[in-house]
């Protein structure tokens, strides 16, 4: 994991867009070529929430995940989005006792991913739903920032292996 909130090496990636009723999710190839949405969770409880995100990570093969901030439009944070850290903070610390191994967690801007998804919705691009279309648009911006060099950091969380 580099210091600015990036991947020393290419793996798989899941993204989250985190909602209060739901959770888009959407998983990358391990070579960050492609994306796709990959399905919206109902939020029901915390702990099955948790499972079932750790369910997806495992049988994905991920090596991270990326979490959508849900910024303020000037860039500042609000208090969805320190919701929305607390929340990723639990999961990563929930992945990495369900799964055994710690996965580091990665935030991203998604301001107007829904704008994008939505859009994209209209041009009939994925029978996903919204907010797993969203997930991978959250997704495919990261990617491309990576790919051009960018290092844009929104923060990370990264917590030591169980011991």
């Amino acid at each position: 994991m580099g210091s600015s909130g990036t991947l020393a090496a290419p793996g798989k990636l899941m993204a989250l867009d985190v909602g209060m009723s739901r959770i888009g999710v959407a998983v990358g190839d391990p070579l960050w070529l492609s994306v796709r949405p990959l399905t919206v969770v109902q939020r029901r409880s915390r702990n099955e929430d948790f499972a079932l995100l750790a369910r997806l990570a495992d049988a994905q093969g991920i090596v991270a995940v990326l979490c959508g901030l849900p910024l303020n439009m000037d860039g500042s944070e609000g208090s969805q989005a320190q919701t929305v850290r607390k929340w990723a903070l639990r999961l990563a610390q929930a992945l990495r006792a369900i799964l055994g191994r710690s996965l580091p967690v990665i935030f991203w801007d998604e301001r107007l991913t829904t704008f994008a998804a939505q859009e994209l919705l209209a041009e009939g691009a994925a029978a996903a739903g919204e907010d797993a279309v969203a997930a991978a648009v959250l997704l495919q911006n990261y990617l491309d920032t990576q790919r051009q060099g960018e290092t844009l950091d929104f923060g990370s969380i990264v917590l030591p292996p169980r011991g």
